[in-house]
Order: C-alpha cells, then sequence, then structure tokens
C-alpha cells in the first residue's frame, strides 16, 4: 500500500504487519505444467482468484503468476488494492548471470531476454513505516507479457510494463529472499513513474473485457474460514463491470480524485468513529495490509498506541455504506496515531474489511464501489 500523504513519495506500507509481526508467504504451490489458459469471451465477465493465507494470525491474499515472457514460473504475489502495479524479483525470470547487487548487467540501453525486454529505466520502491522499519527494493523498467491465474482460471496480458527487481534489502542493508516482496498492485494509481513517462499501475488496467463491459474488476466478500496456511482458492475476482454493478447491484459508488503524476489513488473521503468521537477521514480499502488497521485520528493526543480491546469502530463513506467492526489485539487489532506527527494523511482498512464486505473499481470511470455482504 502507498503511503498517502498526498504529495509524491515512494514510500510504501507492503503487509504492514512487517512493522510488528512479519510477512510469510504460506501459499499453495502452482505447478506451470498443469498450467492452461481458459478462454475468455468478449462482452462476458472473466472470473479468477487468489489464494486466502493466514499464517501466524496475518492473512494475506496470494495470486498466482504462471508465465513472465517465455519464461513458465510459479509465483504467489500478493493481491494488492492499496497499490498499483505489477513488482516481481527477477529470479527465476532471467539467468542468473544478469542479476547482480548493484543491478541487471546487459549492454545497451535495454535487451530482451526469455521473452523479458529489460530497459536501463531504474528506480527502487521503499516500505514501511519509518526508517527502523524501512526496506528498499531496487530494479528496472521491463515489459512482458504476464500470465495471471493458473488453471483454476487466467488472463495473460500483453507487453505489461511492470518492475522488475534484483535486490531487496532490510533496513540494515541485509538482503531478503528471492520474490519476499513479489505484489500484484491491482489499484489504479501508480507506483512508479520512470524518467520516460512510463508508468506502473494496475495490470488489470490493460485488460479489454469486451464489448458493453466496462474496464475494471470487483472482488466478492471473503468467507473468514477460507484462510489456510496453506491457502485456499477463492474465486472472488471478476474482471468486466456490467452497467448493472455500477448501477443497481448494491454498490455505493464514489468518484475518484487523480493526482498528478499518481494516477487515481483508491481513497475516498469518510468519517472514522469510536470511543464517542468521531473525524473526517482519508480512507483506503487495502488488501495489502494485514492484521493492523492504521487510524489518522488528527485529534489524538499521544503516541501511537493500540486501541483498546472490545472498543466498536465505525467506518462510514458518505450515509449509504458503514462498516462497523471491534478492535481486538487478536483479530483487529488498531493503531490510532495523530497524522501531524506519523506524516501520513490516510487511514488503513485492512484486509478483515474483505472478508464480510464487496469491493468494486471502474477504471473506465474513475470510481470505486463498496457493498455490504
Amino acid at each position: 500500500m502507498l503511503n498517502y500523504n498526498l504529495t509524491k513519495t515512494l514510500l510504501l506500507i507492503f503487509c504492514t504487519a512487517l512493522m510488528l509481526a512479519g510477512c510469510k508467504k504460506d501459499g499453495a504451490n502452482i505447478s506451470p505444467s498443469t498450467y492452461q489458459a481458459k478462454p475468455h469471451v468478449a462482452g462476458q465477465p472473466y472470473q479468477i482468484g487468489f489464494y486466502t493465507v493466514e499464517s501466524n494470525g496475518v492473512k494475506e491474499l496470494q495470486t498466482a503468476v504462471s508465465k513472465v515472457g517465455d519464461q513458465p514460473v510459479s509465483l504467489n504475489m500478493t493481491f494488492d488494492t492499496g497499490s498499483g502495479g505489477l513488482v516481481v524479483d527477477a529470479q527465476g525470470i532471467i539467468p542468473a548471470s544478469m542479476i547482480t547487487s548493484t543491478g541487471f548487467s546487459f549492454p545497451g540501453d535495454s535487451v530482451t531476454i526469455n521473452g523479458v525486454t529489460i530497459t536501463n529505466h531504474t528506480t527502487f520502491i521503499a516500505y514501511g513505516a519509518n526508517a527502523s522499519t524501512l526496506s528498499k527494493v531496487y530494479g528496472n523498467l521491463a515489459y512482458a507479457d504476464v500470465a495471471i491465474g493458473d488453471n483454476n482460471g487466467s488472463v495473460t496480458i500483453k507487453r505489461l510494463p511492470f518492475f522488475l527487481y534484483y535486490k531487496a534489502t532490510d533496513a540494515n542493508g541485509k538482503a531478503y529472499p528471492a520474490h519476499e516482496f513479489d505484489v500484484m498492485g491491482v489499484s489504479s494509481e501508480y507506483d512508479v513513474t520512470f524518467g520516460n513517462g512510463v508508468y506502473i499501475t494496475s495490470p488489470f488496467l490493460n485488460f479489454d473485457p469486451g464489448p458493453g463491459l466496462t474496464r475494471g474488476f470487483k472482488i466478492a466478500a471473503l468467507n473468514a474460514g477460507s484462510f489456510t496456511k496453506q491457502g485456499t482458492y477463492v474465486p472472488a475476482v471478476t474482471l468486466g463491470l456490467t452497467s448493472e454493478d455500477l448501477t443497481s447491484a448494491g454498490f455505493h459508488i464514489v468518484p475518484l480524485l487523480q493526482v498528478e503524476g499518481q494516477g487515481y489513488a483508491p481513497i475516498v473521503r469518510g468519517t472514522v468513529a469510536y470511543n464517542g468521537k468521531s473525524y473526517s477521514a482519508n480512507l483506503i480499502f487495502d488488501s495489502g495490509t494485514s492484521p493492523y488497521f492504521y487510524l489518522e485520528d488528527p485529534n489524538w493526543n499521544s503516541a501511537q498506541a493500540l486501541l483498546n480491546s472490545n472498543t466498536n469502530v465505525q467506518v462510514s463513506v458518505g450515509d449509504k455504506f458503514s462498516y462497523n467492526y471491534t478492535a481486538n489485539a487478536a483479530t483487529n487489532p488498531t493503531l490510532v496515531e495523530n497524522p501531524f506527527v506519523a506524516r501520513g494523511s490516510v487511514s488503513v482498512i485492512s484486509l478483515n474489511f474483505f472478508v464480510n464486505n464487496e469491493y468494486l473499481l471502474d477504471f473506465d470511470h474513475h470510481q470505486l464501489g463498496l457493498k455490504n455482504k
């Protein structure tokens, strides 16, 4: 999830549990040998899914990626509504001889290997909440055909611009294991904009559902019991939105604002209420943050602290949508902080939101939808 202070930064909070619990990937194994793309019929919504994983109290949605360029792979990537863009480790995708601790080794401005075009446009993305938790991922702008999904359902996005990284390090400079920070950011914001004007955003934005459908996706409410250590496949994602989805299916539709150089970030204006008080808030419903909720309360006068267990929290967007949950250290830990101290301005509603609610993102009309189950 991008750290939204509504200025251009590259500080991301990916799987915010890294701060206190660590983000472990124990998802189901995907066998490239059994992978077969199911055909998409233009003009009909297309269903794919992810694996619902839980380890040590941390939930995660993992999307399979079965092919990058010409290379069959077996990747489980975090499905993240709080960021936009495919971020993937180069290990196993291009020859190891091309990957060094200081960058990719190739002559000229670009090279194509295994169906992956790597350019000389470089940058880094930082993950974490502060200096002590800061991790960095270093890489280049790349292009490839990418198969998202597995034999349960998949789509191939042609010549997708993405961030291919060669190194990821923790706050002390220690290298992480390969593919530790692989992310499938599905929102319509830009994770990275390179000097040549190319940006990294949701792969689904490049998916054409065909006539009569709107570019975008919706996520069905998840079953809390589906989260397992080995991962349970849930066909919860529908690509391509119908007119009914946008008008009569019960979604509360909210327009998104464009931020210069950052696309349409999935932030909506709402209200947060707890302990008899309320405040106006910028909100993001972020499937890539677990297990913590983050409430940026401008009236909070102390240091960051956990809400007491059994505190009722109500999150409202307009007068047609509300989400209520009970703060609990075990299942819904909620950190409250003052945004002027924390230098953040967006309250983060974590993955637990998606268990009992539906979510929609409309790329063509730049709007977001929320719906109670």
